[in-house]
C-alpha cells in the first residue's frame, strides 16, 4: 500500500512503525524503483548520511533557527534561502516526490520553511507547491528540539512543536500508513513488552518483567560483547576512554583524512580515533566488499594493528552467546561522501554530486554510545543506563535496540516516571489512524491521480498567465526599441488563450467524462482521444510558442528590468519545453514512466545561448562634409534590425568587460541602442561614429580605439 501511494498517486504519506520494521528498507527499495523526480532529504547529517540523502537545511538553504509564518527574523536576510544556482532551480521545479526521513526530528516551523521554498518554485496556491511528500519515521522515538527560548515564539503559530503542526501540512489530505511486522525482535514477550512501553501503558507486570533485568554493578563475562547505552554524551565518552585506559597494549592512533565540505557534526567516527588491542569497538558502516563481513552496529574486539589495517573479532550473528564461533574480520579505512544533488543535461536524471568526503577506519569505540546515537541501530547484548531520560521515547529507543531480552541489562531500574508518553503525539496517533487507506480509497486516489495528471497536461491557464505578465513587461520597457518584438509577444499570448487554453478548458472536461466511466483509465476511446490531443497540441503549441522562443531576448540596459524579463522568459521556455517534451513522448501511447521522463528532460534543457550568426550588410558611406567646427549629423538608426548580429554580441561583450573593469553599470559604458547603431552602420573613423545617436566626442576618446578596432576586426 505504502509503495502504490508513492508511486501512482498524488496524496501526502505519513509512513510510521515501530523500530524494526523496515522503513528503512522500504525507503531504499522506493529509491530504486520510482521513476518520478525524487530527493531524500533528513533532519541531521547523521540521519542524512544513512538514508542515503542531504540535510533539510543544506538542500533548502535554510539558515538555522526559527522559522516564523510571516515574519521578519532579525538580521536574517529574507532573501538568502532563495538565492539557489540554475541547476537547483532546476531541480525545485521538477521535483515530484519529497521524502523526508526521521520525520519525528523535525519540528512545525522547518516543514513550513520548506513549503515557503517549494511554493516559489512550483505552484504558488498548494501546499509545497503540489509537490508530493512522503514522510518516514516513528513518533514514539526521537521528538523535535524546542528550546525554552524558541517555543515562547513558536507557540504564536504552533500547537506543538511536532511536524504535524506545520500551517502547510494541515492543509493537505494525507494519508497514514503503518508498518506492523516488526523483524528486529522474535520473541513474542519482548515485543509485547516493547509495545507498552512505547504506547505508555506500563503495568506493574511490565516493570517487573523488565526490572528482571536489573543487575547492579553488572561487570560482562570475559570475551562476550556488551555496550552500554547511556543518555548523555559525556557518560559515554567517560566510559570509553577509563576502559580504553585500562588496556595496557600500546595505543595506536589514526587520523582521519577530510577533504571538501563535511561538517564536523557529521562525522560518524572520531577524527582522531585512538585504538589498542583488546579493545571493544563497532562498526559504523556496511562492509562495501562482496564479502558483507560486517555491518553498521556489529560489535566485536581488536586483536591486531599492522600499519592501517586493524582486524577485529566477532562473535557470529547465528551462535549464540556461550558459542565459541567467531569471525575474523580485516578492516582498512574507509570513505563516507557528503553529497548534493546535481542533475544530468544528457539524461535528465537526478544525481548525488560529492562534495566532500571523510576517510577513518570504520570503527568506534563500543564500550558506550548514547541512546541518540544507537538510533536505527541493532545489538545482541546492550547495557541501558536510562535512569536519567530526559525525553519521551528515549526508554524507548534504548530498549528497541535490543533483539532478545536476554541480551538486554539494566544498569539502573526502570521506574513508570521515566517512560512518558507526550499526549499530543498520542492524540495525534489517534486522528491519523482514522486515515489509513483501503483497497478501495487507493483505487479511487489512483483514478484521481491520473486524471489529474492527463488534465495537467492540457492545461494552458499557467502558462497564460506568465505569458499575459511577460506582455506586460516588454510593452513597458522594449516598445521603443522593440516594437516588433513586443507584437509577436502580443499575438503569442491571444494565440494561447484561444487555440490552447479555451480547447484544453473543453478537452479536460472531456477526459473527466471518459475516466469516470473507465477505472483504469485504458479504454480505447481514451487512448484515441489523447493521441488526437497530443498530434494537435503538438503542432499547434511548436507553432504559437516556437517562434517567440526561436528569437533571441533583446538586450536591456537597466539591471533590474533585465533581470525581471530574463526570468520570465526563462520559466515560460522551461514551460513551453516541458508541454513539447511531454507531447512528443507520449503522442503514440501515453504512461507514466514516459510523462515523468519528459518532464525531467525538460526542465534540464539549458536556456540557449544567444544566436550569434553573421549577416553581412552593405554600408552606405556618410556624403555630407564636415569641418571641426560643425556638429556632425546625427545618422538614421533602425533599431528593431540589427544587421549584423555577430558584431552585436561582440560589442555587448566589451561592454560588459569595460563596466566589470571600470567597476561600473553597463549602462554607464554605454547604451543597447546606441551599440546597435554601431553593429548597423560599421563606422570606419572616428568621424563615423560621431553620426551615432549616444556618441560625443567624450565617448570617441575614451573608447573610439576600442570601436574601431572590434569594427574593423569583423569586418574582415
Amino acid at each position: 500500500m505504502a509503495r502504490n501511494y508513492a508511486l501512482y498517486t498524488h496524496r501526502n504519506i505519513f509512513l510510521t512503525g515501530k523500530a524494526g520494521t523496515g522503513k528503512t528498507t522500504f525507503l531504499r527499495r522506493l529509491q530504486a524503483e520510482s521513476k518520478r523526480r525524487m530527493i531524500v532529504v533528513a533532519p541531521t547529517g547523521v540521519a542524512a548520511i544513512n538514508a542515503g540523502g542531504v540535510t533539510i537545511h543544506s538542500f533548502f538553504q535554510l539558515a538555522p533557527g526559527l522559522f516564523l509564518p510571516g515574519k521578519m527574523i532579525a538580521g536574517r536576510d529574507p532573501k538568502s534561502r532563495f538565492s539557489f544556482s540554475k541547476q537547483k532551480q532546476n531541480i525545485l521545479r521538477s521535483l515530484s516526490l519529497l521524502v523526508i526521513d526521521e520525520i519525528s526530528m523535525v519540528r512545525a516551523d522547518l516543514l513550513d520553511a520548506i513549503d515557503d521554498v517549494l511554493r516559489r518554485y512550483q505552484d504558488r496556491s498548494k501546499p509545497f507547491g503540489g509537490v508530493q511528500l512522503l514522510l518516514i519515521g516513528d513518533l514514539q522515538q526521537l521528538a523535535p528540539v524546542a528550546t525554552e527560548t524558541e517555543w515562547p515564539l513558536l507557540k504564536e503559530f504552533y500547537s506543538t512543536p511536532y511536524f504535524f503542526s506545520s500551517l502547510a501540512l494541515q492543509q493537505t489530505d494525507f494519508v497514514y500508513i503503518e508498518l506492523k511486522h516488526i523483524y528486529r525482535q522474535q520473541d513474542q514477550n519482548f515485543v509485547d513488552l516493547l509495545n507498552n512501553v512505547r504506547d505508555g501503558q506500563v503495568t506493574a507486570a511490565t516493570l517487573q518483567a523488565l526490572n528482571a533485568r536489573y543487575v547492579p554493578r553488572f561487570n560482562p563475562p570475559e570475551g562476550e560483547d556488551w555496550i552500554t547505552l547511556t543518555t548523555h554524551n559525556h557518560q559515554a565518552a567517560s566510559l570509553n576512554e577509563r576502559r580504553l585506559s585500562q588496556i595496557p597494549t600500546e595505543p595506536h592512533t589514526f587520523e582521519a583524512r577530510v577533504k571538501g565540505d563535511f561538517p564536523e557534526s557529521s562525522y560518524p567516527t572520531d577524527a582522531s580515533l585512538t585504538l589498542k588491542v583488546g579493545a571493544q569497538v563497532m562498526f559504523c558502516k556496511n562492509d562495501p566488499s562482496t564479502a558483507k563481513a560486517y555491518y553498521n552496529g556489529r560489535i566485536g574486539r581488536v586483536t591486531d594493528i599492522r600499519g592501517d589495517v586493524v582486524t577485529v573479532v566477532c562473535r557470529r550473528d547465528n551462535s549464540s552467546m556461550s558459542s565459541n564461533e567467531f569471525d575474523r574480520i580485516e578492516v582498512k579505512p574507509q570513505e563516507w561522501t557528503n553529497t548534493r544533488y546535481t542533475t544530468d543535461p544528457e539524461t535528465a536524471t537526478i544525481h548525488e554530486e560529492q562534495i566532500g568526503s571523510f576517510v577513518q577506519i570504520p570503527l568506534r569505540l563500543a564500550w558506550a554510545i548514547t541512546i541518540h546515537k544507537s538510533q536505527g541501530l541493532t545489538f545482541d547484548r546492550a547495557i541501558i543506563n536510562a535512569g536519567r531520560a530526559f525525553s519521551h521515547g528515549q526508554v524507548y529507543v534504548a530498549l528497541s535496540r535490543c533483539r532478545t531480552l536476554d541480551g538486554l541489562i539494566l544498569a539502573t531500574p526502570i521506574s513508570s516516571d521515566i517512560i512518558t508518553t507526550d499526549p499530543d503525539v498520542i492524540q495525534f496517533t489517534s486522528y491519523a489512524d482514522q486515515r489509513t487507506p483501503t483497497a478501495e480509497t487507493f483505487l479511487r486516489d489512483r483514478r484521481s491521480f491520473l486524471e489529474d495528471i492527463l488534465c495537467e497536461i492540457f492545461d494552458f491557464r499557467a502558462i497564460s498567465m506568465r505569458l499575459r505578465y511577460f506582455e506586460r513587461l516588454t510593452t513597458e520597457h522594449l516598445s521603443a526599441y522593440f516594437p516588433s518584438y513586443v507584437r509577436l509577444v502580443a499575438a503569442s499570448a491571444t494565440q494561447v488563450d484561444n487555440q490552447l487554453m479555451a480547447v484544453g478548458v473543453k478537452f479536460q472536461a472531456q477526459i473527466r467524462q471518459l475516466m469516470a466511466a473507465d477505472n483504469n483509465g485504458k479504454s480505447g476511446l481514451l487512448r484515441e482521444r489523447l493521441h488526437k490531443a497530443m498530434t494537435y497540441y503538438a503542432t499547434t503549441t511548436a507553432s504559437i510558442l516556437g517562434e517567440l522562443f526561436a528569437n533571441d531576448l533583446p538586450e536591456v540596459d537597466n539591471a533590474r528590468t533585465r533581470e525581471q524579463i530574463t526570468n520570465e522568459h526563462s520559466i515560460l521556455r522551461t514551460a513551453y519545453e516541458e508541454k513539447m517534451s511531454i507531447y512528443t513522448s507520449c503522442l503514440n501511447e501515453f504512461s507514466l514512466d514516459a510523462y515523468w521522463n519528459a518532464k525531467a528532460k525538460a526542465a534540464m534543457i539549458e536556456e540557449p545561448k544567444p544566436k550569434r550568426k553573421p549577416r553581412v550588410a552593405k554600408v552606405q558611406e556618410p556624403k555630407t562634409e564636415r569641418t571641426r567646427k560643425t556638429r556632425p549629423t546625427k545618422a538614421v538608426i533602425d533599431y528593431e534590425r540589427i544587421r549584423n548580429s555577430t558584431l552585436y554580441h561582440a560589442l555587448l561583450d566589451w561592454r560588459n568587460l569595460t563596466a566589470r573593469e571600470r567597476k561600473l553599470p553597463i549602462g554607464y559604458i554605454m547604451a543597447v541602442q546606441t551599440i546597435i547603431g554601431i553593429a548597423n552602420l560599421q563606422p570606419r573613423t572616428p568621424d563615423e561614429l560621431l553620426t551615432i545617436p549616444g556618441i560625443g566626442k567624450k565617448t570617441v576618446q575614451d573608447y573610439g580605439a576600442d570601436l574601431l578596432e572590434i569594427v574593423a576586426r569583423h569586418a574582415k
